[in-house]
C-alpha cells in the first residue's frame, strides 16, 4: 500500500474549493439553515431510515415503531424536514406518507463537494 506524502498546509496543491464555488451571503445563510435542520440526531435517523429502503414513502406511525420515538417527536421532526424542503408530505386515503425530495440533497452534496 502506498500513501501519498502529506503536503504542508501552505502548499497550493493542498488547497481545494467547494463544488459550488464561492458562496454569497444569501447562499451561505440558506445553506446554514438547511444544515441546521440536518444537525439533529432524530432527523438524521428519520432520513437514514427513509433512504435505506430506496426512498419508499413512510408514515409517522411506522417511524414511531421503528425508531422508538414518541408520535409527537416524530411529527415534530417530520414537520421540520418537510418545511425545509427535504421531505414531501402526501395524503393517501386516511394516511399521510412522507418521502425524500432528492433534488435538495443533490444540491447540498454539490455545496460540500470539494474540487
Amino acid at each position: 500500500m502506498t500513501t501519498s506524502p502529506i503536503r504542508p498546509l501552505d502548499d497550493p496543491a493542498t488547497c481545494c474549493s467547494l463544488g459550488s464555488g464561492v458562496l454569497n451571503a444569501e447562499e451561505a445563510a440558506r445553506y446554514t439553515s438547511l444544515f441546521k435542520v440536518l444537525a439533529d440526531p432524530a432527523r438524521l435517523r428519520i432520513l437514514s431510515h427513509i433512504t435505506d429502503d430506496g426512498c419508499n414513502p413512510v408514515t409517522a406511525s411506522e417511524l414511531t415503531v421503528i425508531l422508538g420515538l414518541g408520535q409527537s417527536t416524530i411529527s415534530h421532526h417530520l414537520k421540520k424536514l418537510t418545511e425545509a424542503g427535504m421531505l414531501e408530505r402526501r395524503r393517501v386515503g386516511r394516511t399521510v406518507q412522507y418521502h425524500v425530495l432528492p433534488e435538495l440533497f443533490a444540491e447540498l452534496r454539490t455545496v460540500l463537494q470539494t474540487d
